[in-house]
């Protein structure tokens, strides 16, 4: 069965943000090296021979065309394209907020070119989360824009950081979604000659399940119900983990946190994509989170096929490709929510 798609977990390195890369000297930074660019951004990777310091970066990073060509070429309709890590996080805090405006009316512009196939969301300067609440208030004027994009990490103290309330009360007034996503891993020293399969499949999934299971037991999701968070990469590990959260928060006799519900109930809030790469990962994500919360996510541009550029875009990408395979063993009207239904009624669009 062919299905429309609405993508909601897909990425751009803005060109005003390429331009800054390229300029930098430490990472994150792009680089010149034999046979193309290469993109440096995780930590330790410049030092790391494992992934021969750094990754491949073409115009599919950073160039509209060759994102909806990539569109075209897997049927998805209609993408909610958010800037790629490390966003803004190493930008001198007093430059951080003019920058991150910046940003947000670049994306804006590119998603009002693009005849409805493109929505956006934008970056906060965590920096400087005393001015977050205001810059939210204003992107939520921008008629593309749908929300914006988090690291798991804030700005170093977890997103549980008090000085984030604001954010999450400003979030949940203008309906916006807040994207959390990983960039920094869990757990380096463990992974060894791994390149970046260890780090991505394991250390950016916990790490983003540690800052959403703080954010639950810190209580910012009971006092802001309305708070409408997106969780990368199929919710990390809490999907599977909610019911041993909730049982060792009930019989710690060392601390009350004063939750009225258990943490699964605030979790079941939350929205997730649908990225669990097979099929028992999705089954599992379907029996726990509410079923008009899940949908269709690709990761683009990331996890490239080995083709050379000149056919790339002709190709078929393995990210989508297991996803809709694992999207294939549910039956077919869950298949229609969550390929596109069901980001129809969030994003409040219509398939161009």
């Amino acid at each position: 069965m062919t299905l429309p798609l609405i993508d909601v977990h897909t990425h751009m390195y803005l060109p005003r943000y390429m331009e800054l890369l390229r300029q930098r000297t430490k990472v994150p930074r792009v680089v010149s090296r034999a046979g193309g660019d290469r993109l440096i951004i995780l930590p330790d990777e410049e030092a790391d021979q494992s992934t021969s310091a750094g990754r491949p970066i073409g115009g599919e990073f950073h160039e509209v065309s060759r994102k909806l060509a990539f569109m075209d070429t897997h049927g998805i309709a209609i993408s909610v394209v958010s800037s790629a890590n490390p966003w803004i996080d190493f930008v001198e805090p007093d430059a951080a907020p003019a920058l991150a405006a910046q940003l947000n009316d670049d994306l804006e512009a590119i998603c009002a070119g693009s005849a409805g196939r493109l929505l956006g969301f934008g970056v906060l300067p965590l920096q400087r989360p005393e001015t977050c609440a205001a810059e939210l208030k204003r992107i939520a004027g921008h008629k593309h824009m749908r929300g914006v994009i988090i690291g798991s990490a804030g700005r170093g103290r977890g997103l549980d950081d008090p000085d984030f309330e604001p954010i999450w009360k400003a979030a949940a007034d203008s309906g916006l979604f807040v994207f959390i996503h990983p960039h920094y891993g869990i757990g380096h020293g463990l992974f060894p000659d791994t390149g970046h399969a260890m780090m991505l499949a394991l250390g950016f999934t916990f790490e983003t399940s540690i800052a959403v299971a703080l954010l639950i037991l810190r209580g910012v999701l009971a006092r802001h119900p309305g708070l409408k968070l997106l969780i990368a990469h199929a919710g990390g590990t809490l999907p599977y983990l909610a019911g041993r959260l909730d049982s060792c928060v009930k019989n710690d006799i060392s601390k009350d946190f004063g939750l009225p519900k258990p943490p699964s109930h605030y979790l079941r809030q939350c929205w997730f994509d649908s990225i669990a790469y097979h099929g028992p990962a999705l089954a599992a994500l379907e029996a726990f989170a509410d079923p008009e919360k899940i949908m269709f996510g690709t990761d683009h541009p990331f996890f490239r096929p080995h083709v050379t550029d000149d056919v790339l875009d002709r190709t078929t990408w393995p990210s989508p490709e297991e996803n809709l395979q694992a999207l294939g063993t549910l039956s077919a009207e869950r298949q229609k929510a969550i390929a596109y239904q069901n980001g129809v009624a969030a994003f409040g669009v219509k398939l161009p």
